[in-house]
Parts: C-alpha cells; structure tokens; sequence
C-alpha cells in the first residue's frame, strides 16, 4: 500500500526530471531534454525503497535508454508498485521555451494501472459532480456537449471544450463549434487539458476531447482518480502487430473503451512538476545559487491535493 512517506519521494522525482528539463529549455533539442528528464528521473526512481515495474512509458524494451515498459525501477525493497511516467510531458515546449512543459509521475499498487502500448489514444473526460455516463465516446462531439451543458443546467456556448491543435481533430472542432460551444486549443500537454476539466471554475475547461498519446492518457486517468471526474479511452491499433502486442500486455479486446476505473484503480498517486510556466504549475526558476521548483501531488485514498513549492542550493 502506498503510504504517506511516498508523498514527498513522489515529488522527488518529478522535480529532479523537471530541473534537468530545464536547464534545456530554449536550446531547440527536443531530444536531449528528454534524454535529460529520463536520466534524472530514473536516477531518482532508483532510491526509492520499492518493488516498481514501469507499465505506461516511453516505449519498449529495445528504445532504452528511456524509461522503457517493463522496466524495474526502485530498491527492490517494498511494495510492489506500477508506474506510469513522462519525465518530459512536452518535449517541444521545452526545447522552444514554450508554456506548459511538465514532468509527471503515477503510482499504485501492483495491478492498478493500465498495462498499454505506446500508442494512441481516443479520450473524452470531464470533471466530477456529474451523473455517470453524461460523456461518450460513441458518440458525437456535438452530442457530448449538449449532454454536458444539460447536466450542469447551462447553454452549450457556457461549455468550453479543450483540444489539441492538430488536423486530425477538424471533425472534432467543427462540431464543438456546430454545438454553440468554444474551444481551447493547445498544442501539447493533454494530461494538463485533462486536469484542467476537474476544476472548471478556475481553468474555463469542462471537457477535454480528441486524440493524443496512450501514455499520457493512462496518467491523466491516474490525476482524475484523486481528484474526481469522468473518462473514456479507447486504444487506436491499426496495425496487426499493434493489436497482438496489446494482446500479449493482457488486452483482450483491443477496440473496448475503457473506463477511468479501469485504467486507474486501486489506490493511486500522481505528480507533476512544471518545466515552463503554464496554466497548471509555474516552471522552474534558477537565480543566484538556488532552484525553485512547483509540484503539485494527489492521492486517491484521501482525495487530497498538495501544492509544493521547493527552494534548495543549486549542485
């Protein structure tokens, strides 16, 4: 069981990835913050007195030295614990010194969190107060909005929904629009957009719908365990070989959708850490022989949330 103490190892990690990250942000390499980010993260992983096998990361086996799926990580003392993890949530807003970079973290019990290829994935989620089933991602953009704007008693153009920028969403956007509601465009970071539908008063976001990355799917499913809402994923397999590797991670239906339950249960954990500034964490600062990081960290079995801000001496 995930106890108190891993409330600040937690947000050792993501802060160690996150001052690596950042010392690069601006230098145009994408690559080498990444490369950064996974060092320090794993250097960090490795102290912690655990059992962990990373089960959402940055690819298979044979793409290391990132933190591959499958990977053990931690003393081997302990618990035993999954992990899902992006030490670089936004590796071209770092290299391009943009907004929203973050270095984010799930934990929970072994068996707890979506076992899924890298891939893609379909995903719909809104915050928590509403009747289950309000959103689906059977059916359309359109549809979703009118049920959401019904659900909190609203018109559809007091719904604003966020979605990253790509072609692909075109379809998406156009009947978001077409229900009278707005859009939020981003251009990375949907476990943020995810997040933010949590807390629609302060962020202006109520849904978050589109097409993005399986890994960061699982670990905004792992943050909206702690602190409440509703989500839909569906793994996008169009290759064969892409199928039956779903199928040897214990997928046994690769077109299912999948529910926020069922890609996070148990008692989970989550931390981020800002890289830039964003709308959901400041980044780091350097100034005069110090380091300031920000980390936010959540934890389903209190439904708390800790905002953390870090200052310490600079190596």
């Amino acid at each position: 069981m995930l106890n108190r103490i891993m409330t600040i190892e937690i947000a050792r990690v993501t802060e160690a990835a996150a001052v690596a990250a950042a010392r690069l942000r601006g230098r145009g390499s994408e690559k080498d913050a990444d490369q950064v980010a996974v060092d320090a993260m794993r250097n960090a992983l490795n102290t912690i007195d655990m059992d962990g096998t990373v089960v959402i990361g940055e690819g298979e086996r044979d793409e290391a030295p990132m933190l591959y799926i499958g990977e053990k990580v931690g003393t081997g003392k302990g618990d035993r614990i999954d992990i899902a993890l992006d030490p670089l949530e936004g590796t071209t807003l770092t290299a391009k010194a943009m907004h929203n970079a973050l270095s984010v973290i799930a934990m929970a019990e072994a068996g707890s969190l979506l076992h899924s290829p890298d891939c893609y994935m379909e995903k719909i989620a809104i915050g928590g107060g509403y009747p289950a089933g309000v959103v689906d991602l059977d059916v359309s953009p359109e549809e979703n909005i009118k049920r959401l704007a019904e659900a909190r008693r609203c018109p559809t153009s007091d719904i604003t929904a966020c979605v990253l920028d790509r072609p692909r969403h075109a379809d998406i956007i156009a009947g978001v629009r077409k229900a009278g509601a707005a859009i939020r465009l981003i251009t990375d970071g949907d476990v943020a957009g995810v997040i933010h539908t949590a807390d629609p008063v302060e962020t202006g976001i109520d849904i978050y719908i589109g097409t993005g990355g399986a890994p960061e799917g699982v670990l905004a499913a792992a943050a909206l365990r702690c602190i409440g809402g509703q989500m839909q994923g569906r793994l996008i397999l169009r290759k064969p070989d892409e199928r039956e590797r779903a199928r040897r991670m214990g997928i046994a239906d690769p077109d299912r959708k999948f529910t926020l339950e069922e890609m996070a249960s148990g008692e989970v954990m989550f931390a981020a850490t800002g890289v830039t500034d964003g709308s959901m964490l400041p980044g780091v600062r350097f100034e005069k022989g110090w380091v300031t990081t920000h980390t936010v960290v959540m934890r389903s079995a209190t439904g708390t949330v800790r905002w953390i801000k870090k200052r310490s001496k600079l190596r």
